[in-house]
């Protein structure tokens, strides 16, 4: 067996200071928590058996392997930063100082520490501590510490390695700017660590549902918080598929920070074509029974907006992560303000963005059930149980107080056997499971729909 040949490379707590020498971090960041970590040490291997010893926080020992292929990791040994009794049971044998006020310590040999028994120069014992111990610099670890024992086929330039983590996530949010049949589209990454820190790392956003089958060791120690936002950086963030989730890689070098979020422009601000409809819910259960509800009841507009995102267009051909949608409009005066705020799931690519804002403050509506009948109808042949038969009559009267006409929909959704078998305007079918009917609402007007379901359940 090759000789082992040992060296220290420290990377302070969870990467925080990493010299040009040491190599830079490169960090892929889940929006659940978890962090892909990838060091390239400037430390070459020789072949055969090597140890390392890295302040590594927060790497599950499992996790941690070599990308090279002629580098297999052997063993792991992870050791937290040292605590108050692991430094006392490490000190036995050893006379330190204690403080005890003040100006005032006292020198005491340390016999045991649990339970506790302290020699004094005159040979007196005591069984508590004299103080609060002063212990030397090599009795403590200062950051979680990685003992590691690699094996390398060939002699290597530099030390690769790669880990899982915790202790950083992002999120997406998307500022839409409302216009006249247009909309200005922006979008950002919002990069927040909650323990994790690095210098000058380089930063992949990592989109998509990724399956887990377990926690990993969350990062050691706490952090202060900071009310503080980094600054965009310049450009946009370059993107590409890899498998089935999309990676975003932030056009600079980013300091990792607890409680200092950090955002940057995921892709140029783009103008696209939108349309508003204000659509009504309908009332049938998508399954089960109709049941009778003869009183009157308030029933809500939304308001949808869809964002046209075609194939063939900058931002149609641009994935979008789930996140948090913004829509503004602007005032009299030329002012944002905000309309809107929903969430989104992930977006393909030619997928259009549709998003539910709200629901319409000056368009109102009411649905009363009318008629309500259940009657048993005969199986179509012997063996088969009967079936119920429900129909239902529904008035829907729709009020509108602006100073223009809107056109609203009222939609229905059921699956099984179900039909429109009257209705005071023509429905149109947009699915196997659900009919709209389209209405103009004149305006400061209203206007009324009544139509007639027929379910067998």
């Amino acid at each position: 067996m090759a000789t082992v040949k040992r060296t220290a490379v420290w990377l302070c707590a969870a990467l925080v200071g990493a010299s040009a020498a040491a190599g830079q971090a490169s960090l892929s960041i889940y929006s659940d928590g978890r962090v892909v970590v990838r060091r390239s040490l400037a430390r070459p291997l020789e072949k055969g058996r090597n140890a390392l010893t890295l302040a590594l926080d927060g790497a599950g020992a499992a996790t941690l392997f070599s990308p090279d292929t002629f580098v297999t990791v052997v063993s792991v040994v992870l050791r937290p930063a040292t605590e108050r009794a692991a430094a006392l049971e490490l000190a036995a044998g050893q006379t330190l100082a204690f403080v005890r006020g003040k100006g005032d310590t006292v020198r005491a040999t340390v016999v045991r520490a649990s339970p506790p028994q302290y020699r004094l120069p005159d040979g007196r014992l005591l069984l508590s501590e004299p103080g609060e111990p002063l212990f030397p610099a090599e009795l403590v670890r200062t950051a979680p510490e990685a003992s590691l024992i690699l094996d390398a086929a060939r002699a290597r330039s530099t030390t690769e390695l790669v880990y899982v983590t915790e202790g950083a996530s992002w999120s997406a949010v998307y500022q839409v700017v409302l216009g006249a049949g247009r909309a200005s589209v922006s979008g950002s990454a919002m990069v927040v660590s909650q323990r994790l820190r690095a210098d000058s790392a380089s930063v992949q956003l990592v989109a998509g549902t990724i399956g887990r089958a377990g926690r990993y060791p969350s990062p050691m120690g706490g952090f202060t918080a900071r009310a503080a936002m980094a600054a965009k950086e310049e450009g946009a963030a370059a993107e590409e598929a890899v498998g089935e989730a999309h990676v975003y890689t932030l056009p600079a070098r980013i300091n990792v920070e607890p409680g200092v979020p950090v955002a940057t422009a995921l892709f140029p601000r783009a103008v696209v074509a939108v349309t508003q409809e204000l659509i009504i819910p309908g009332t049938l259960p998508f399954r089960g029974y109709l049941q009778s509800f003869p009183e009157p009841n308030r029933v809500p507009v939304q308001v949808w907006y869809t964002l046209s995102r075609s194939r063939g267009t900058p931002f149609g051909e641009q994935p979008l992560p789930g996140g948090t949608v913004q829509l503004y409009q602007a005032d009299s005066a030329g002012r944002p303000q905000l309309v809107g705020e929903a969430a989104t799931d992930h977006t393909a690519p030619g997928r259009d963005l549709r998003i539910q804002s709200g629901d319409a403050f000056d368009v109102s509506a009411e649905r009363v059930q009318t008629d309500f009948t259940q009657e048993q109808i005969p199986p179509v042949r012997r063996g088969l149980p009967a079936k119920q038969r429900f129909t239902a009559a529904y008035r829907v009267t729709i009020h509108n107080a602006k100073p223009a006409a809107v056109t609203v929909d009222v939609r229905e959704t059921r699956a099984g056997a179900w039909a429109v078998v009257a209705s005071s305007i023509p429905h149109e079918k947009l699915s196997a499971t659900e009919v709209r009917f389209r209405m103009t609402v004149p305006a400061k007007g209203e206007a009324t729909l009544t139509y007639t379901v027929q379910v067998d359940s």
